[in-house]
């Protein structure tokens, strides 16, 4: 520690802070304009300048390091003189548009000339001017270059946290400028962080120019719905109206980072198909109705089918209220555990329970601040992408060995250590390997025993050519501290159960090292963790327990009044299975859309058409909801209240900043119209109400309350470290794939069906788009920008070639965010990965000349 006095205050700090750093734990607030938390100190804007005791020259306060002992003076007359000289300097070539500027009024260049600026300029010359008109850098971000002040956040930014490198600066001196490639930001993000950091009105968000004033906004703080990373961000509304989205410095996993679908997404709540009424279907149509004639239907209709079999499946975008009381409804109302959270895939309950029983509850920085960091599976740019950027932070400003263990590559890969690719589908067999290999590395560490469980002593898979497997193998050896964090893109494969099993292997295998090894999950919809939490799947009830666990079932019976089933429930496998042998009497469906997602088409609309009632409610007329025989119009997102469960096990509040929109109704309200329809009602009705009963009842989440969900939200209590267990054997080793193997997952612009209703989202996504390797592409004869069919033994699909040097060969990969690809028409269910053929599309040339041909034959 050192000491340090500051205008006469004196304070104690750990080496290496920096002065700006100790004033502002003084609470002394130092002006400043190129510093910025997350960046390295640039100390170009002068305006942090200070005193320092025994040195002839005013210092940067962002870039000098305290010493012990240091005197500091942050207001002597030389300090006021200098800064406001810096802002005359400024002024001399800003434009004084502030009438018409967007960052009018909160413009951090006003509140400084108003706090530290001359009363008048010493400047009369012509003012520099780079552009007579705006610059249009890319369809959401727009420039005017000469208002820049040169500060370079917008710069770094993007290179340092985004990773991007879109913009850069031309010229020297007064004349530098600011600028994308060419004019252009076609290789960027869209992420709008470089607007978000701009002091000034020199970067602007093009969707919202014009169209208010910051004082005209209500501004609501609330959480992202895009992706489980639960960035915090701010909505601005004026009378009702969605108009923009920013973020705050301090507060969030995110701190003022969002990606493009948080800053420029959320307007997919004015969706055109939302549903303005309830509906049920009458000769095979469905017919808008009012909500007293839909309540009168469903009680018929519910009573007809009340002997048979009920199931439930609930959307993971959806808040922990909802998920509690649908899971509720259904064990109660329905007297069913067939509960599932997710369209994509089943959740594999009884291999899911040991690896979640190791989840870290923690800030994801803190996790990812150890000595290594294993991803396994995804592409944390496109599903995750701030997460992205504090795993790029970790590996570059606190030199964490950041190790990839995935199918896809990503621009993380650039920062990595160790990157091993994994064959479409070999996610189970290659972590066994790892195991097998770090038991092998570990050597004498280990019991022999340990070593016999994991196939350790009997050869190892081949790898794939490389050194990578033994250097990944390595590194986690030599590292004492080490966090794994997983794509639950696992969980699609059809080898889920065995990845999850030997990604416990690893876990105990690390534990046994010494290791203390950390766990997370990198969730693509922004409430997975608090679906599970809930008890929102066939197999568990709140808090993760077993149904079959008789004294937490008996604890909940007798709380909600209520006798519950002790037979576990079965899956959305199990449910569709049902329903397609006919053997289903309800089936209800909450805010998700099987007919899109599940990765089978022909099946999953066979066994929907099977059941003797289907409800579905949802805020959007989905291709599920059009098979329905009831529609009940819900509240979307941003029009009830609640709170996620984000990646990191950190709840946050939910807020309403608009009312519901035509006749729909918040999914709690819906829930006791469903009871009532039955002749039930459920206790606790409103989000305070239920979430006191989740905090009563469910141990991670005791001691939690509405009120104590403050600006960062609260965390979650980890149970307790479970014992060793024994291993599980190593997989048999897969046999490698001939030809082309195709994968889903999300891409960057668009994240699961709700962000395709995004308008904004729209004009900077791609379209519709197939990725294949660069050698593939050669032997296939095509070129970037084809058409190109995929073929499967179910069915084809034709989209625009998208050629990725990284990519390896034999494997394709197809965003699963474009409805009118319907790529689950490709797909078999239990067959994923599947194989499939690429071929060039023919043009109507061609297929008319052929015809021409057949027809002269």
């Amino acid at each position: 520690m050192v000491s340090v006095t500051i205008n006469g205050q004196t304070l104690d700090v750990d080496a290496g802070t920096t002065v700006l750093q100790a004033a502002q734990r003084l609470g002394i607030e130092i002006p400043t304009f190129c510093y910025l938390k997350r960046l390295p100190p640039l100390a170009s804007c002068r305006m942090c300048l200070v005193e320092i005791e025994g040195l002839r020259r005013l210092q940067p306060s962002c870039a000098t390091a305290v010493t012990d002992g240091m005197v500091v003076r942050t207001d002597t007359p030389l300090i006021d003189e200098t800064r406001s000289s810096m802002l005359d300097m400024l002024l001399a070539n800003h434009p004084l548009d502030c009438p018409i500027c967007d960052k009018g009024g909160e413009c951090e260049l006003q509140d400084m000339v108003m706090a530290y600026g001359p009363g008048k300029s010493r400047f009369h010359d012509p003012k520099r001017v780079f552009h007579s008109r705006d610059i249009r850098l890319s369809p959401v971000v727009i420039m005017n270059v000469n208002r820049c002040i040169q500060c370079q956040r917008c710069v770094r930014m993007c290179e340092e946290v985004v990773g991007a490198v879109a913009l850069g600066t031309v010229e020297k001196g007064m004349d530098t400028a600011v600028t994308g490639f060419e004019g252009s930001l076609a290789s960027c993000d869209q992420c709008g962080n470089c607007i978000e950091v701009c002091p000034v009105g020199a970067l602007m968000s093009f969707p919202y120019r014009y169209k208010a004033r910051p004082w005209d906004l209500a501004e609501t703080d609330t959480v992202c719905p895009h992706c489980g990373t639960g960035c915090q961000l701010t909505v601005g509304a004026r009378k009702g109206e969605f108009m923009r989205v920013r973020s705050k410095e301090e507060h969030g996993v995110n701190r003022e980072t969002l990606c493009v679908r948080g800053r420029f997404g959320l307007d997919f709540i004015e969706g055109h198909d939302r549903i303005k009424r309830p509906m049920i279907r009458r000769d095979g149509v469905l017919a808008p109705v009012s909500w007293d004639e839909a309540g009168a239907y469903l009680r018929r209709r519910l009573a007809a089918v009340e002997s048979r079999a009920a199931g439930g499946i609930v959307s993971p975008r959806l808040p922990n209220e909802v998920l509690y009381q649908f899971q509720k409804l259904m064990r109660t109302v329905f007297g069913t555990n067939n509960i599932d959270c997710s369209s994509r895939w089943s959740t594999p309950f009884d291999a899911l329970a040991p690896l979640m029983a190791n989840y870290t509850r923690a800030p994801l920085k803190e996790v990812i601040g150890v000595d290594r960091v294993l991803v396994i599976g995804g592409n944390v740019t496109e599903e995750n992408p701030v997460t992205e950027y504090l795993l790029r932070d970790a590996a570059r400003r606190r030199h964490t060995g950041l190790l990839m263990l995935t199918t896809r590559p990503s621009r993380l890969d650039a920062d990595a250590d160790v990157v091993v690719r994994v064959p479409p589908g070999g996610e189970a067999a290659n972590i066994a390997d790892l195991v097998a290999r770090l038991a092998v590395a570990a050597g004498e560490k280990l019991p022999g025993d340990a070593l016999d469980e994991l196939g350790a002593t009997k050869g190892r898979p081949a790898g794939n050519g490389s050194d990578g497997p033994d250097r990944l193998a390595a590194a986690l050896n030599e590292g004492s501290t080490i966090t794994v964090l997983v794509s639950v893109d696992l969980l699609r494969s059809s080898e889920a159960r065995a990845s999850l099993q030997q990604l416990s292997n690893l876990l105990q295998l690390l534990r046994l090292l010494g290791k203390t090894p950390e766990l997370q999950l990198l969730f693509d919809r922004a409430n997975q963790l608090g679906a599970w939490d809930m008890g929102a799947v066939a197999g568990a009830l709140p808090g993760l327990r077993a149904v079959a666990d008789d004294t937490g079932r008996a604890a909940l019976a007798r709380d909600w009044a209520a006798e519950l089933r002790h037979e576990p429930g079965v899956d959305l496998d199990g449910m569709l299975d049902l329903c397609a042998a006919g053997q289903m009497g309800v089936l209800y469906l909450v805010g998700t859309d099987p007919m899109i997602a599940y990765p089978d088409r022909e099946f999953v609309a066979r066994a929907l058409g099977a059941v003797d009632l289907l409800i579905v409610q949802d805020g959007f007329l989905t291709e599920t909801a059009g098979l329905a025989e009831v529609v009940l119009p819900a509240a979307g997102y941003g029009e009830e209240p609640g709170s996620f469960t984000n990646n990191e096990g950190r709840v946050q509040q939910v807020r309403k900043f608009r009312e519901p929109v035509f006749e729909a109704r918040g999914n709690l309200a819906i829930f006791d119209f469903v009871a009532a329809s039955r002749g039930q009602t459920l206790q606790h009705s409103t989000q305070v109400e239920i979430f006191e009963e989740i905090a009563r009842l469910i141990p991670a989440y005791q001691a939690l309350t509405w009120a104590g969900l403050g600006a960062d939200g609260a965390f979650t209590k980890a149970g307790p470290t479970p014992p060793a267990g024994t291993f599980c054997a190593p997989p048999p080793v897969s046999q490698k794939r001939d030809g082309l193997t195709l994968i889903t997952g999300n891409c960057l612009f668009h994240n699961g069906y709700l962000s395709e209703r995004s308008e904004i989202l729209n004009t900077v996504a791609n379209d519709p788009y197939v990725a294949l390797s660069a050698e593939n592409a050669a032997q296939l004869g095509l070129a970037d920008g084809d058409q190109v069919v995929v073929r499967s033994p179910r069915g084809a699909l034709t989209a625009q070639l998208k050629v990725e040097r990284a990519f390896p060969t034999g494997l394709v990969f197809v965003p699963e965010n474009y409805r009118s690809l319907r790529l689950n028409s490709l797909m078999r269910r239990g067959e994923y990965p599947c194989p499939v053929e690429v071929q060039k599309a023919q043009t109507e040339r061609e297929i008319d000349g052929k015809a021409r041909i057949w027809r002269g034959a």
